[in-house]
């Protein structure tokens, strides 16, 4: 069939920095790369309902937005966390639940390696807290939940258990934007939080 030797382990921005996938460097980091990778990033796999697909952009922000209501004394910084909990997914995509447990650990460990970058890019720890890691992961759920049976075909009974969503959810709408708003939104997001 082919070779199965990596010979390229680094994937080019557009910014110009070329990220090591294999021991990523904070320093390959922009935030403006992550927004255009998310915000064309596409949550469900795009089988969700209306003109756009829901992008990791704006779902990172609606979880910010929910950790702030879930607390509203939350430090910037883990609000910050809270936006960056996905970025990630602009080298890795967002995979689905079932298609992450089927790819194993070594998926999982590329993740959190390009997560850990990220997050020291952007002063956060490399490794959340578990206490607000909990806490965005909540709000993370809560979102889901609301995408499930808003935009991707779930029953409300179906998606409470498949999501194990906690009883309180916010009441939200979610309209997907195009990937141009939603790039726009998560850096104005970003904005706000890093300073």
């Amino acid at each position: 069939m082919g070779n199965n030797k990596i010979t390229r382990s680094w994937q080019r921005m557009l910014s110009g920095r070329r990220l090591d996938l294999t021991e990523p460097s904070p320093l390959d980091i922009e935030i403006e790369d992550i927004a255009r990778g998310i915000s064309r990033v596409a949550r469900w796999n795009g089988q969700t309902i209306g003109e756009h697909a829901l992008s990791v952009a704006q779902h990172s922000v609606i979880v910010t937005n929910f950790l702030k209501i879930h607390d509203n004394k939350i430090p910037i910084k883990w609000q910050l966390a809270a936006l960056l909990h996905d970025a990630a997914e602009y080298i890795v995509s967002d995979m689905i639940t079932p298609l992450k447990l089927f790819l194993g650990d070594e998926y999982t460990d590329l993740e959190e390696r390009i997560q850990g970058a990220i997050n020291l890019r952007f002063s956060l720890p490399r490794e959340v807290p578990k206490t607000i890691y909990k806490k965005i992961k909540i709000c993370d759920k809560q979102t889901a939940f609301l995408e499930a049976i808003q935009l991707a075909g779930f029953k409300e009974d179906e998606a409470r258990k498949t999501f194990q969503v906690p009883k309180f959810v916010p009441k939200y709408r979610i309209s997907p934007l195009s990937s141009i708003e939603a790039e726009k939104l998560f850096l104005k997001k970003f904005n706000q939080l890093y300073k």
